[in-house]
């Protein structure tokens, strides 16, 4: 794996940088390819949720990852290997709520997902998509370097965080990024799982979904939720969404 972000593609506004991303994947791009845009009108989030950012102030980036000799297959764990990458450029602070949202995490977050293990609050959203038969992914970031809470949708306050920096630094963030990415996959599975683990940010929350409810009791060796229930079974989650349950 080498070459991340060249060449680049960087658009004012465009309405997805994935679906632009797609479009060069199917017409040959090669891996490493990069879309960014200072703008974009329709990005798009984990279970079709919009991705909202105020102009020039989030970074916006999806990039092409494809495999180039038989020896080499995009990894299971892209999802979980793309939000370590991102947790690395946030900082200490980051915590993962799986799959792949980076969230900070504290009591002084005014969140509906509220608990009495503190709020969550969104700083990163990832979207990985392609077609892995043909050996291809493309990974989408949305990362809040320089938004302003106040400038989101209102029904975003509660549940969105900032990095809080200029929009001067979007582009560093980006570099950082990217270089983050290249050191994430080149690593071991086992490594991936371990230090995802230690950001887990739902780790002995109460969870529900929609086949039902238990303690968040962290991710299997195929990156899998797994789930403490009620009657002391447990069960493993491969993809869909999942919400704190409020206690009492």
């Amino acid at each position: 794996m080498s070459n991340l972000g060249h060449p680049r593609v960087h658009l004012r506004r465009t309405d997805s940088t994935n679906d632009r991303l797609r479009e060069l994947a199917l017409a040959g791009a090669p891996h490493g390819t990069l879309v960014t845009a200072a703008e974009q009108s329709a990005g798009r989030g984990r279970q079709g949720r919009s991705w909202s950012a105020p102009g020039g102030s989030a970074l916006l980036m999806s990039l092409l990852l494809r495999s180039s000799s038989p020896d080499w297959a995009l990894p299971r764990l892209l999802p979980l290997i793309a939000a370590l990458a991102v947790s690395d450029v946030v900082g200490e602070r980051a915590q993962i709520k799986w799959p792949n949202d980076v969230v900070f995490a504290g009591d002084e977050l005014a969140s509906e997902d509220s608990t009495a293990g503190g709020a969550l609050a969104k700083v990163a959203g990832i979207l990985a998509e392609g077609r892995p038969q043909e050996g291809w992914a493309v990974l989408g970031i949305g990362l809040n370097v320089a938004v302003r809470i106040d400038d989101l949708p209102a029904e975003l306050h509660g549940t969105a965080a900032t990095l809080g920096r200029s929009p001067a630094d979007v582009e560093p963030t980006l570099v950082a990024l990217l270089q983050a990415l290249e050191r994430r996959l080149a690593e071991p599975a086992d490594a991936t799982l371990q230090a995802w683990r230690a950001r887990d940010a739902l780790l002995g929350r109460a969870i529900a979904w929609s086949g039902g409810e238990g303690i968040a009791d962290g991710i299997d060796g195929a990156g899998r939720l797994v789930v403490a229930l009620s009657d002391g079974a447990r069960t493993s989650l491969e993809a869909g969404e999942v919400h704190l349950r409020r206690v009492g």
